[in-house]
């Protein structure tokens, strides 16, 4: 008995120290909306450099020499080659960085017998496991075995049953990715 705990222990802190490892970092893929936090820099142009530069609710953000410039709905990378290509107008050869500060717009919610209920940021590869650890994990009524995850889809939502208890266990087919938008409630 006291194994199984030992090692059901080790699991969450493991899944819980991996959590704070992806904080602040956000894959190639994310995309850019509003609300979130950029810093621009342009090599050797401290006078273009930007730091802290919200994303409007248009979707825009303003840049030296070049106003307004879309950033929502585009990756890091694409924002950086727009803009690489905009300043190229007046620089030769400028060379861009565009960091995610502070990922705001892309979220994911959790309720029910869950100690930290709320909203929470996606994380770079973040698993539902992982969600739980960050929400604190589970009250002592919780029922782990009939977890639903809720998630849109090509307009459709679809329901997503969990078993935490079958996750522990080994059966790693239900930590799925947590998506923006997703609703994970346990009941």
């Amino acid at each position: 008995m006291i194994n199984k705990k030992i090692l059901f222990f080790i699991c969450i802190m493991v899944f819980f120290t991996k959590g704070f490892v992806y904080a602040g970092t956000v894959n190639d893929d994310y995309i850019i909306g509003l609300g979130d936090v950029l810093d621009i820099n342009v090599w050797k142009e401290n006078d273009l450099t930007r730091n802290a530069v919200r994303v409007r609710l248009d979707g825009k953000i303003t840049f030296p020499l070049l106003d307004d410039i879309k950033a929502a709905g585009k990756t890091t990378i694409e924002l950086k080659k727009s803009i690489e290509n905009k300043l190229g107008e007046y620089l030769e050869s400028p060379s861009v960085t565009v960091t995610l500060i502070d990922a705001t717009s892309q979220k994911f919610y959790i309720l029910g017998e869950i100690m930290k209920t709320g909203e929470y940021p996606i994380l770079k590869n973040l698993t539902v496991l992982q969600a739980f650890a960050l929400a604190g994990g589970f009250t002592e009524w919780a029922s782990k075995k009939e977890i639903l995850l809720f998630r849109y889809e090509n307009g459709v939502q679809k329901k997503i049953a969990i078993n935490y208890k079958d996750i522990v266990k080994g059966n790693f087919s239900e930590n799925i990715p947590v998506k923006a938008d997703d609703i994970i409630v346990v009941p």
